[in-house]
């Protein structure tokens, strides 16, 4: 079965990486392919062959309904699995981002760089529609949009699902690309004892302090009990990846701890590829 990932999305979010990212894991790349030459590189692909497409506003000949139309055309072949990933990020980041490197933007030739940014989003919205992977890269590292495009393609062999845990504070906003949002500052906080503060829920000394409110067994368990059954209707319905999301208040103590006690039940069901990131922990180390 030929495998075939088209990687589209807005300029300046993120399209050039995960290319790079791809061929590094053994896809053949081709960047910026007309249209029109579309349908015989994907013929001319051999059988058990990976070929992934760049595929965006600046290519020749782009229409983006007839990017829709072909992409479906694709998904009716048999013969080959077909994967749409689309790159967004917010409009405040992507002027930084175009500012800073001071490159153009590809629809902003002869306007200013936001209106080239609407009109792209207006350009682009249809072929966001049908993706099967969006990733908000917003606020996402370059070692986070590896961790999840390589997550993807190791699901896509293994037809898995991949379920991403992932801790973070309230105070710094939900994470964008998250599915179930747990909210874990019922528990008690180490945050309060002036010997865990400095600590965080990767410390033993922090899990011990949780485990000991009261509350803590009964809604673990049932946390995983409500996730035992869902994990395998979303591959059913055909969703590749789910996010888990589990804050605190700082996401420093009580987010982490149950985002790796999740982490870990999940690896023994042994029936989805798991990752795990500390959002405010990362930024911290990144910082440093």
């Amino acid at each position: 079965m030929k495998r075939i990932v088209i990687v589209s999305g807005l300029s300046g979010a993120g399209k050039s990486s995960v290319l790079k990212i791809l061929e590094d894991s053994g896809f053949e790349v081709i960047d910026n392919l007309p249209l029109s030459v579309l349908p015989q590189v994907i013929a001319d692909t051999a059988d058990n062959s990976r070929v992934a497409v760049g595929i965006d506003a600046r290519t020749r000949d782009f229409d983006c309904d007839k990017l829709c139309l072909l992409c479906s055309d694709i998904k009716k072949d048999k013969n080959i699995a077909e994967k749409i990933i689309f790159l967004e990020c917010d409009d405040e980041q992507l002027l930084r981002r175009f500012t800073e490197t001071r490159r153009s933007h590809p629809l902003a030739k002869n306007k200013k760089l936001s209106d080239g940014i609407a009109l792209e989003r207006t350009l682009m919205a249809p072929l966001r529609q049908k993706a099967d992977l969006i990733i908000d890269t917003t606020e996402m590292k370059i070692a986070q949009l590896r961790a999840m495009a390589e997550s993807e393609i190791n699901a896509a062999s293994s037809k898995e699902l991949v379920v991403s845990v992932m801790s973070f504070s309230y105070r710094e906003g939900l994470p964008r690309e998250s599915d179930l949002v747990f909210d874990v500052r019922f528990l008690r906080n180490p945050y309060y004892d002036p010997e865990l503060r400095p600590l965080t829920g990767k410390d033993k000394r922090i899990g011990a302090y949780i485990e000991q409110d009261p509350d803590y067994p009964s809604f673990f368990n049932r946390l995983t009990e409500f996730l035992r059954p869902l994990l395998p209707r979303f591959l059913q319905e055909g969703k590749s990846r789910l996010t888990i999301a589990v804050g605190c208040t700082g996401g420093k103590h009580r987010s982490v701890y149950i985002a790796e006690q999740l982490y870990k039940w999940l690896l023994s069901q042994k029936t989805c590829i798991v990752t795990l990131a500390h959002r405010e922990l990362d930024k911290i180390k990144q910082e440093k």
